[in-house]
C-alpha cells in the first residue's frame, strides 16, 4: 500500500509517500513541504496547497491520501486556516479517486513513538529510525507527514477488519431481527386460529 500522508497548513503542509511492506516495514519514497506566502490572499494560498498535492499524487499515484484531523488548539485563526487547508487536500483526493482516511494527531504520535503525548522531536525521531533516514526530515511538517503515512499503513488493516466485523454484526443483527418478527407474526396467526 502507498501513502500520502499529508500534515495540512497554509504556509507549510507537510507531504510524505510511504510504502506499506509486509507486517510493519514502510519505506520513505518522498517527502516534502508546500509552502504558500502570507501576502498571498486565502484562495491563493489554498489553490498553492491544492495544486501541489496533485502533483504530488500524478508523481506518486498513492492508494489512499491521510490527513491529520484538525482539532482544536486556543489559536482560532490557525486551526481555520489548517482546516481549510484540510478540506482541500480531502478535496484534491476525492476528485483523483483516492480514499482519504483521517486520524488525530495522539492516534498518529502513539502509532509512531508508542506514546500519544510524544513532542514533536521524539516524533521525528522514530520516523527516521522506522524508515532508515540518513538525516530527520526537516522541518517537523514533514515529519508528521511521514508519520501519518506510517500511522495509516500501520492501522489500515485493523480499520479494515474492525469494517468487516461490523458488517457482519449488522447482517447478524438485521437476520436475528427478520427471525424474531417471523416469529411474532407465527404467534399472533397461531393465536387468531385458536380464537377462530
Amino acid at each position: 500500500m502507498r501513502v500520502l500522508g499529508v500534515d495540512p497548513g497554509l504556509t507549510r503542509c507537510g507531504l510524505g509517500v510511504v510504502d506499506g511492506g509486509v507486517g510493519r516495514a514502510v519505506t520513505c519514497v518522498d517527502v516534502g513541504v508546500a509552502r504558500t506566502g502570507t501576502e498571498l490572499s486565502i484562495d491563493q494560498r489554498l489553490l498553492g496547497v491544492a495544486d501541489e498535492v496533485d502533483r504530488w499524487i500524478a508523481r506518486h499515484r498513492p492508494d489512499v491520501v491521510a490527513i491529520e484531523r484538525v482539532f482544536s488548539q486556543h489559536n482560532v485563526r490557525t486551526v481555520m486556516g489548517t482546516a481549510q487547508a484540510s478540506g482541500v487536500v480531502a478535496l484534491v483526493a476525492a476528485r483523483a479517486g483516492l480514499p482519504v482516511a483521517f486520524h488525530t494527531p495522539s492516534e498518529v504520535k502513539a502509532a509512531v513513538t508508542g506514546e500519544g503525548r510524544a513532542d514533536k522531536h521524539q516524533v521525528t525521531a522514530m520516523v527516521t529510525r522506522l524508515l532508515r533516514l540518513a538525516e530527520a526530515p526537516r522541518p517537523a511538517d514533514a515529519a508528521d507527514a511521514l508519520a501519518l503515512a506510517i500511522c495509516h499503513c500501520w492501522r489500515a488493516p485493523m480499520i479494515s477488519r474492525m469494517a468487516e466485523a461490523e458488517a457482519r454484526a449488522a447482517e447478524f443483527a438485521k437476520a436475528h431481527k427478520a427471525r424474531l418478527a417471523a416469529a411474532q407474526k407465527e404467534r399472533l396467526a397461531e393465536a387468531a386460529r385458536a380464537r377462530g
